[in-house]
């Protein structure tokens, strides 16, 4: 990647869109615009030879859609990032997923009905996170520990956390961001029928692609894969994914005292609703030692605060490690503040979830 300013490459088959985008990224520090065009097949034509840092690729276009154009891009410029410009509908969702999970970066929803500024202002509040991350990937992160006693080497045979006590896990609780729907599907569909124990997992989304993302992980999964609503009751072998545009934490219902899970429409936290946070405080005091947390690849600190109050109550911890995550914010943090028993690669996530859920059996 070029070392200093991040050079885009526009995809839009709207001229006025590519207007709109190429004055976002104008007005933007460290960004050069390198290139526009209609369609799929004029800008991979286009960038063999430019090889963009960033490609922003509208989905419905003449010719070549962005689906296609993402599955041709890593052979024309393998470097170049990709992040998909989403219609805020259902189908627009959906194909925002099945992008996410090719391998495109991230995606930002298409602004319609306001002003030229008004969109132009929406824009670049969606895109500064993103180019933020992409800066970030730059540069090298803070050292880390990764072979003081507390956390296993990535390649090592992992262990369980022997300061549970003998005590298991009856909940895994994961928070995830930047790169999740693909690692999501690397991980749920690996998991059995009969696992044991529910899951609840905060992704970073707006609403309608968190539904998109459940049913689209529950086509692949042995698993029941759902939108968490008010009331659900926790079920053995069944995945909740937190709604965009709420909170979702965990409650003991007033007579049964079983957890179930509840809605709430309280404020963002880490400018995320949902948030890993919120989720996380609450498995800390509803199952206190007996819940197993997960950070994975994501932008930004949402978890951390919510992970040390597991920690302290005695759960286990375990983080992606920084080779398989797309942004490794996210675990990096949990894995600087001393919280984290285990430091795994992605391909090696869903056994390892296993391996110490089962050992309860």
């Amino acid at each position: 990647m070029n070392t200093e300013k991040i050079r885009i490459f526009i995809v839009d088959d709207t001229a006025v869109y590519r207007s709109i985008l190429k004055k976002v990224f104008d007005d933007m520090p460290n960004v050069e615009v390198v290139g526009t065009a209609p369609n799929g097949k004029i800008a991979l034509e286009k960038m063999a030879e430019i090889r963009p840092d960033i490609v922003t690729l509208d989905q419905e276009m003449p010719e070549m859609n962005g689906l296609e154009t993402l599955r041709r891009l890593k052979g024309v410029s393998p470097d170049t990032i990709a992040v998909m410009i989403s219609a805020h509908t259902t189908e627009g969702a959906y194909i925002t997923i099945k992008a996410l999970q090719l391998g495109a970066f991230d995606f930002i929803t298409k602004t319609s009905g306001g002003s030229y500024q008004e969109n132009i202002e929406k824009l670049t509040r969606q895109f500064h996170p993103v180019l933020r991350a992409v800066l970030n990937r730059r540069t090298a992160a803070a050292p880390i520990p990764d072979r003081s006693p507390q956390f296993d080497p990535p390649a090592a045979v992992p262990k369980f956390n022997a300061s549970n006590n003998g005590i298991f896990p009856k909940i895994v609780a994961i928070g995830i961001s930047t790169g999740g729907p693909n690692a999501l599907s690397e991980v749920i569909p690996k998991l059995p029928g009969d696992f044991h124990i529910p899951i609840v997992i905060v992704q970073h989304m707006p609403p309608v692609f968190t539904k998109a993302l459940a049913e689209s992980l529950n086509q692949k999964s042995h698993l029941n894969v759902v939108e968490g609503k008010s009331g659900d009751s926790l079920q053995a072998g069944w995945v909740y994914i937190a709604p965009g545009g709420k909170q979702l934490k965990i409650v003991k219902h007033q007579e049964t005292k079983k957890p179930r899970l509840l809605l709430t429409n309280d404020a963002p936290e880490n400018h995320c609703r949902p948030s890993a946070d919120y989720l996380f405080r609450s498995v800390a005091e509803v199952y206190k030692n007996q819940a197993l947390g997960l950070i994975m690849t994501g932008m930004g600190t949402d978890g951390t605060a919510g992970l040390k109050l597991m920690k302290q109550n005695g759960a286990t911890i375990m983080a992606q490690d920084k080779e398989s995550s797309v942004v490794f914010g996210m675990p990096m943090e949990a894995i600087k503040a001393g919280i984290v028993d285990q430091i795994v690669p992605l391909d090696r996530i869903a056994g390892e979830v296993l391996r110490k859920v089962s050992v309860a059996c």
